[in-house]
């Protein structure tokens, strides 16, 4: 830390630091900071057993991340089987589906030429009723006719 002295040093005088003034007494609080930092080092019996008991930890914490990763991947296998189970279930379903569509098919291929004879007999009977509106419309004029021809 570079300090510079300003004019009017002393006691109470000002010092620059970086651009930034400074009392005496903050330089002093700032020396006794730093020596407040330094540290000692520990002793090699406890540098050891520090790291023994970090390294424990940390294999605690790895296991417990592995252990997690394990059991996430025993869930999504058994999810795996079981979405297989339930495709083949659909699969067989379908099959299902499949074969009573084919067979309804052919019964209704069979029953076609019903149909159609259902269709033909329905446009004669269109056909006959038809004819017998025609044929009423037609008796009706004949008796009016007849009606008129009795009064004479």
């Amino acid at each position: 830390m570079e300090v510079e002295e300003a004019s009017g040093g002393g006691p109470g005088g000002l010092s620059r630091e970086g651009g930034v003034e400074l009392t005496w007494q903050e330089r002093a609080d700032d020396a006794a900071v730093e020596t407040a930092e330094e540290a000692k080092e520990p002793a090699e019996a406890d540098i050891t057993e520090l790291c023994r008991d970090m390294f424990s930890k940390m294999a605690t914490y790895l296991t417990g991340e592995l252990t997690a990763t394990s059991e996430d991947y025993k869930l999504l296998e058994n999810m795996n089987k079981l979405t297989s189970l339930k495709y083949l279930e659909m699969k067989d379903i379908a099959i299902n589906i499949s074969r009573n569509l084919k067979d309804l098919n052919q019964k209704y291929a069979g029953l076609q030429p019903y149909l159609d004879q259902i269709n033909v007999i329905e446009e004669q009977v269109a056909a006959l009723e038809q004819a017998a509106y025609k044929l009423d419309a037609y008796s009706k004029k004949l008796e009016a006719k007849y009606k008129k021809l009795e009064k004479r």
